[in-house]
């Protein structure tokens, strides 16, 4: 080792010594008291304890299920049953860069997304508020379809998931008009480049 490392360790080692010494000093001189401060993380704590969080969770709960999107589309009942297709092809009506300062594909260019990607899932839509719709769906096959994915054109998504023990969603209204649908229940499945949607007539039971 150099004379000039040999120098900057025992500098350090005194520095330390030092530190060490000062330390003991000041540890042991004079009348020593308690720390005045609490310790942030107890008094967090303390605070977390006093509060009422089933309230707040009760409060949270109410507000969800009073939540609907702003643009949910209503739509009738099924008045009979009956089945059509629907041709998912979709005319851009914008143009969408390469990033290269090139167009990727054109305003008016037409694709049908079933040839690229399949539709795994069956999409059931009913209306939430109509408890004939509900129990229609858990009395039906699809309620025990883990493909089935049911969406909701009106009623809390919040109260049905509890209800069905089952995810919910909405159906907005982008969903109801891609799919072209016009009534409830409706159950929508891939069939071949096409999607198929069955409407069923469902009785009144009060």
């Amino acid at each position: 080792m150099s004379k000039f490392g040999i120098k900057c360790m025992a500098i350090a080692f005194i520095l330390f010594l030092a530190a060490e010494s000062y330390a003991a000093v000041v540890g042991s001189e004079g009348a020593t008291y308690p720390i005045a401060e609490r310790d942030a993380l107890e008094e967090l704590k303390e605070r977390v304890g006093q509060v009422d969080w089933s309230r707040h969770f009760e409060r949270l709960k109410k507000s969800l299920k009073s939540f609907r999107p702003e643009n949910l589309s209503a739509l009738p009942k099924a008045k009979e049953n009956r089945t059509f297709t629907v041709d998912m092809t979709y005319t851009l009506d914008f143009d969408i860069p390469d990033g290269k300062g090139g167009i990727l594909y054109p305003k008016g260019y037409t694709f049908n997304p079933l040839d690229y990607a399949s539709l795994q899932n069956v999409l059931v839509f009913i209306n939430g508020e109509d408890r004939n719709q509900v129990e229609w769906f858990r009395r039906s096959e699809y309620a025990k379809d883990p493909r089935a994915m049911l969406l909701l054109t009106g009623g809390s998504y919040v109260a049905l998931s509890e209800k069905l023990q089952r995810p919910v969603f909405y159906a907005t209204r982008q969903i109801v008009d891609r799919f072209k649908l016009q009534a409830v229940p409706s159950v929508l499945y891939q069939k071949g480049k096409l999607v198929e949607v069955k409407e069923f007539e469902i009785e009144k039971k009060d």
